[in-house]
């Protein structure tokens, strides 16, 4: 059982930080990792999301 949830965890920061990297301009990228952030995590997540969208080159 911990592992299946561990494994949930981490297939969720992944999806993150993919869907952090999509948008042409710095604005949608911190907006979709905001978004994705906010689903995998939380209010949280939103907050680390929209930061890995915004840096994300």
């Amino acid at each position: 059982m911990q592992i299946m949830n561990s494994s949930r965890v981490i297939m969720g920061f992944l999806a993150l930080f993919v869907l952090a990297s999509c948008g042409d301009t710095t604005d949608e990228r911190a907006a979709t990792g905001a978004l994705s952030g906010a689903v995998v995590a939380g209010p949280a997540g939103a907050v680390v999301g929209g930061t890995v969208g915004a840096l994300a080159d």
